[in-house]
């Protein structure tokens, strides 16, 4: 079904998280695109001289930053359990088919990382599921000693691999953000995309299945059924998540050094794991008690079309800060950015609530799915 009131038949929690979701990567993505002249901090965002900057500087990096990427892994972990459910034949030929999904998903990713935005996370996402797919089977025991175990690594991976960038820092560390010739630029972003993608592949893995284990219990289908625990991700996850990000603003942006950087961007994201399935787990409280009003319905619709809403926002940074287009990383300020983030993630909003009235679904949903199941169709 795909008609208006097909949206009734799934469950609010998870659609509603990966709707609200697309807010906080609009959110964390848009300063990277900003590259004013002077130092900025390991997270390409510009020092703030301001004090309307320094307060979004500060809230995005307790509260945002580092937080949504495991939010996504976790609710990645969590949809790659409830495709496995709807399979009706063996193990062998679900792995399979979460395989060739996989396998798609990273050339999307690549053409999109190539094509529009060097910090696309698809294909880091797509090589997880490869890697991780026989996870779904694992013990609940061996999923979490292992989602422990890579959080801890991938955080210290993540801290290591971060420097304090020298003035001028867009144009050393992303140089195919400033090209003005698009081929160089889309040459850039293949190479930047070829690290990026691995390095991420271990950050967010201890997320991913953190999410498989959530999905066993169906935490985030049915809260009215898992409150008590729900509140306890809540009530410690997203203090962890504040309190681990504060000294990575004053270490990053104020007078970062290697000596001081490197614990606390290992703390930042270490911490980043508790905080971005605890936003989940509080988004699935609050689908609880929320009214099914219009603007629910269209955030809901908004996480049915995740994918497709996710690359609409790089078509709006590409006409925004491509350096042959509007340019506007020199001027825009971080307030601003803001701005645009949400009205960004509105219209994306607004776009999926169109297509949900009209009966239709996102086209790269429509398109991944078309090209897992093909195979399948075929054979049948």
């Amino acid at each position: 079904m795909t008609g208006p009131t097909a949206i009734k038949d799934r469950a609010l929690g998870p659609d509603l998280a990966r709707g609200l979701l697309l807010l906080f990567i609009a959110l964390a993505n848009t300063h990277g695109f900003l590259h004013p002249s002077g130092a900025g901090d390991i997270r390409a965002m510009p020092i703030p001289t301001t004090l309307p900057d320094r307060i979004v500087a500060f809230l995005e990096t307790t509260l945002v930053d580092g937080r949504s990427y495991t939010m996504f892994a976790a609710l990645f972990g969590y949809g790659m359990v409830q495709i496995a459910r709807r399979q009706s034949g063996e193990w062998k030929d679900t792995r399979k088919l979460l395989r060739r999904r996989a396998r798609w998903l990273v050339l999307l990713g690549l053409l999109h990382a190539v094509l529009l935005y060097y910090g696309d996370i698809l294909t880091a996402y797509g090589l997880i599921a490869l890697v991780l797919v026989s996870a779904i089977r694992w013990s609940d025991a061996r999923l979490l000693v292992s989602a422990a175990v890579l959080a801890l690594f991938g955080s210290w991976a993540f801290a290591f691999l971060s420097t304090p960038n020298a003035p001028d820092a867009a144009a050393e560390m992303y140089p195919w953000a400033l090209e003005h010739n698009p081929l160089l630029g889309m040459a850039g972003r293949a190479f930047a995309i070829s690290i990026s993608a691995p390095v991420l592949t271990v950050t967010a893995a201890g997320a991913f299945l953190f999410g498989i284990w959530a999905a066993r219990r169906g935490l985030y289908e049915h809260p009215e059924q898992h409150q008590q625990t729900l509140r306890r991700m809540v009530a410690i996850g997203i203090p962890l998540a504040f309190l681990g990000g504060v000294p990575l603003y004053t270490s990053g942006l104020l007078h970062a050094t290697d000596a001081n950087v490197i614990p606390a961007g290992g703390l930042h994201a270490l911490t980043g794991f508790a905080g971005g399935p605890a936003y989940a787990a509080l988004i699935a409280l609050w689908s609880v008690r929320v009214r099914r009003t219009p603007l629910i319905t269209a955030i809901q619709a908004t996480g049915q079309r995740s994918l497709t809403c996710y690359l609409t926002q790089s078509v709006v940074w590409t006409i925004m800060f491509a350096p042959f287009l509007l340019d506007l990383g020199h001027s825009m300020k971080l307030w601003q950015s803001v701005i645009l983030a949400v009205a960004t993630w509105a219209f994306t909003v607004f776009l999926a609530d169109l297509m949900r009235r009209r009966g239709l679904r996102g086209p790269f949903e429509v398109l991944l799915r078309r090209l897992t199941y093909r195979q399948q169709t075929a054979r049948q």
